[in-house]
């Protein structure tokens, strides 16, 4: 019986894991795409010599 509660509390765990890496990679795509957006939002940007800033230090 106690091996039975083991097992079924490592599947939990694990199952619970695996959900917060899915959760984890959709947020991560949400940012790359946001993060592209304001790239080609501001593009036209340009810095002392013509260069332009992908960054907003």
């Amino acid at each position: 019986m106690l091996i039975l509660v083991l097992v079924l509390l490592l599947a939990i765990v694990l199952g619970g894991i695996g959900f917060a890496v899915h959760i984890l990679w959709w947020v991560a795509l949400a940012v790359l795409v946001l993060w592209l957006l304001g790239f080609v939002a501001r593009g036209g940007d340009r810095v002392g010599g013509g260069r332009s800033r992908w960054y907003r230090w």
